[in-house]
């Protein structure tokens, strides 16, 4: 049966065409659009396109922060034939941007104000692009640039002269298996690859999340990711698109800055039911409510901390495990705790806030427990790019700290070993999947599919476990830290406790290239008292802030607080402090926030290298010295 993008987005509006589709403030106040209302806006520029010059085939690219203009483009471009392909707005033009829009090879692009300038900057290295069309108007357009306003123009144009029938049939001639995006990885290894995503493969992992969610037409959700995510697609608009939900996106600030503050007031605003995070984005939100709270002083931070403690017990492992056994006895103690302190941290997200949907990196337990006890469950999810994401998560009807949750229906999902054997239930292993959500290849990478497609089976490069129906994922296949005698052991865990135990630590990986010990690559925290640039002018006082950090790692070795936790032989015999933190800009942290390995290892070999030295093994060596 047909099912592509175009086919959902005209069932929604014979549905449900006086609901609000899409939430956008662009003054004071949040301005619905009903179903019906952006059908119009939909077909409108769909036709300018058209009378522009976009065939069916041709790729598109659409770079603009998360906005009304965003989700009509892209439905606009599969009205016209198009594909898409979606760009973040923190790619730098000169090199990540540049080969997307190079290697894609794209004709037309469509692009937002504050965004122009980086097209202007690399468009005589651009010879495919034909288009350049501005979603807001400027003082002055250079060569090939268009203001939308003026495309839409040409479409009402094109829609008098035409019948409807004749434009609409270019969206209904689309198949399944027609390309929908071509969306790029952020490029953990070589360059970035351009994920093939099809209609099908869209639609399909609608259906399949739904399978572990239920949202219906009366439902409001905010989106904070980026709206190039395969996530915030597929789980912020296209689910809610399908079931006649509403949409709102951030109100857009002057700087990126303002945009972030926007977050918080506008939450309140929208009243989101659902809201899809990211562990970096959940930190930060974890961070602003401690931080509430401690402004309110000693007695307060102390009663929510009880009652936080009081609420985790209660609580287990979530699901099932809540208030099961002689712990029925705190409810009626977590009922007034919720009353009294949570019920308002709730009213700074809104108030009507059922659950977090976490997506991208591992979500550590602590946090998730965190989120569960204040009343705002974040449940994990899992997935990547390449099953257009949603592979498993955690929802109302089962969740498990820890776990990545249930997997999606219908999908086929198996652990293999490194020789590809499926291992038995609690075994660990690949995750490999295979279903309508897998992607079709790679862009003009036949090599790279061909790795990762197998008989239809998708091999993620993730590992990790299933059992008793959840999935558990531990850490990437690829990552393993792997000692001298062959041993394999997932860095993840390890990193993301020590990050949450560290003070001192700022960014953390583990490596052992089947080496003699595992070292550290860390950057710090230079906010600490002792690590502020006073302190640190002198090289004893640098020499003592790398004894600490040796300190504060060692909580986790024997006869340390943390010892249990993890084996010693994976612990950090020593450890590189760098003199910068990864960013986006260096190119060393993805648009997913997400550290790339591969890049951070081979940037810093040689400090590495030095790490199996005599001298690098302790600590307190010229290079950590003079990195601080």
């Amino acid at each position: 049966m047909k099912k592509t993008i175009v086919d959902f987005f005209e069932n929604s509006v014979k549905q449900y065409p006086a609901n609000t589709f899409l939430l956008e403030k662009t003054k004071d106040r949040f301005e619905p659009a009903t179903y019906a209302q952006v059908q119009k806006l939909v077909y409108t520029l769909g036709a300018g396109l058209v009378a522009l010059g976009v065939e069916k085939g041709d790729n598109m690219a659409l770079l603009s922060e998360g906005r009304n203009a965003w989700i009509v483009g892209e439905l606009a471009m599969f009205y016209a034939g198009a594909t898409n392909v979606p760009l973040s707005v923190k790619l730098e033009e000169a090199t990540d941007l540049l080969f997307r829009l190079q290697h894609a090879e794209v004709k037309y692009i469509l692009v937002s104000g504050r965004q122009v300038k980086k097209i202007r900057s690399i468009i005589d290295r651009l010879p495919f692009v034909r288009q350049i069309i501005v979603m807001d108007e400027q003082p002055a357009y250079e060569e090939k640039e268009v203001f939308m306003g003026e495309v839409n123009g040409m479409g009402e144009d094109y829609l008098r002269k035409t019948p409807l029938e004749e434009f609409l049939a270019i969206g209904q001639s689309l198949q399944n298996d027609d390309y929908a995006t071509i969306t790029y990885t952020s490029g953990t290894t070589a360059d970035p690859k351009g994920v093939i995503l099809t209609h099908r493969n869209y639609t399909a992992n609608v259906e399949q999340s739904l399978s572990c969610i239920d949202i219906d037409q009366s439902w409001r959700t905010f989106i904070i990711l980026p709206l190039d995510h395969c996530f915030a697609h597929v789980v912020g608009f296209y689910i809610f698109m399908y079931k006649g939900a509403s949409v709102a996106t951030v109100q857009t600030g002057s700087t990126p800055m303002q945009t972030l503050k926007n977050i918080p007031v506008n939450i309140k605003e929208v009243k989101p039911y659902l809201i899809l995070s990211v562990p970096a984005l959940a930190k930060s939100f974890k961070k602003n409510i401690e931080q509430g709270v401690q402004a309110k002083g000693k007695a307060v931070e102390a009663l929510f901390d009880f009652a936080l403690k009081t609420a985790c017990a209660y609580n287990g492992a979530g699901g099932d495990d809540k208030g099961a056994g002689w712990r029925f006895l705190l409810k009626p103690l977590v009922a007034l705790f919720d009353k009294i302190l949570f019920a308002g941290v709730r009213r700074n997200f809104g108030g009507e806030l059922r659950f977090f949907i976490g997506g991208g990196a591992l979500l550590d337990k602590d946090l998730q427990k965190f989120y569960y006890a204040i009343g705002m469950p974040m449940y994990q999810g899992y997935g990547l790019s390449e099953a257009t994401p949603v592979i498993s998560t955690n929802g109302p009807r089962r969740h498990l700290f820890g776990s990545s949750g249930t997997p999606v229906q219908p999908l086929d999902l198996k652990i293999c070993d490194a020789g590809g054997k499926e291992q038995p239930d609690g075994e660990k292993g690949e995750i490999v999947v295979r279903g309508e959500n897998v992607m079709a290849g790679y862009w003009k990478n036949p090599a790279a599919t061909a790795e990762t497609l197998k008989d239809g089976w998708l091999h993620t490069g993730d590992m990790g476990y299933a059992k008793e129906g959840l999935l558990y994922v531990t850490g990437r296949f690829k990552s393993l830290l792997i000692s001298s005698d062959g041993e394999k052991y997932s860095p993840e865990g390890i990193e993301e406790a020590m990050m949450e135990h560290l003070p001192a630590v700022e960014q953390l990986l583990l490596y052992n290239n089947q080496r003699p010990y595992t070292v550290a690559i860390l950057t710090v925290n230079k906010k600490l008292p002792g690590f502020r640039q006073a302190d640190l002018a002198a090289e004893k006082g640098r020499e003592e802030a790398i004894r600490t950090v040796k300190n504060q790692i060692d909580r986790f070795r024997k006869g340390g607080d943390l010892s249990a936790l993890f084996p010693e032989r994976w612990l950090p015999a020593t450890f590189a402090i760098l003199p910068e933190p990864w960013t986006e800009q260096n190119g060393l942290v993805n648009s997913s926030l997400k550290v790339v390995r591969a890049k951070v290892e081979k940037r810093y070999a040689e400090r590495i290298e030095y790490l199996y030295t005599p001298e690098g093994k302790n600590p307190v060596n010229p290079p950590n010295i003079h990195s601080l």
